[in-house]
């Protein structure tokens, strides 16, 4: 399954103790691995490394550089006004078997 994710781009964090928080793609490793921040001041996420099978793009995107630095995303955020959307956590179904 291929999944549209570049650099800006919102995603939710679907498993691990971060699930349901959102974070910016900053860098692209490689097919299977991106770095996210949250940044830590808005929603708690630090940026690090993640597995592209943990999160899933929405529809939003901020234009920033690769490898920019929390400030820079958080300027940005601000810009667009998506503070508030940040924040707001995403509830996450889990199926049991």
């Amino acid at each position: 399954m291929v999944k549209l994710i570049d650099i800006g781009r919102i995603v939710v964090i679907i498993q691990g103790r971060r699930a349901g928080k959102k974070a910016v793609v900053v860098d692209i490793i490689d097919e299977n691995f991106v770095v996210v921040t949250g940044p830590k001041t808005i929603n708690g996420v630090k940026r690090r490394r993640m597995n592209v099978d943990h999160i899933i793009p929405i529809n939003m995107k901020i234009d920033i550089e690769r490898g920019a630095e929390d400030e820079a995303v958080l300027e940005k955020l601000k810009e667009r006004e998506l503070e508030k959307f940040m924040v707001e956590p995403v509830r996450i179904q889990v199926h049991r078997i």
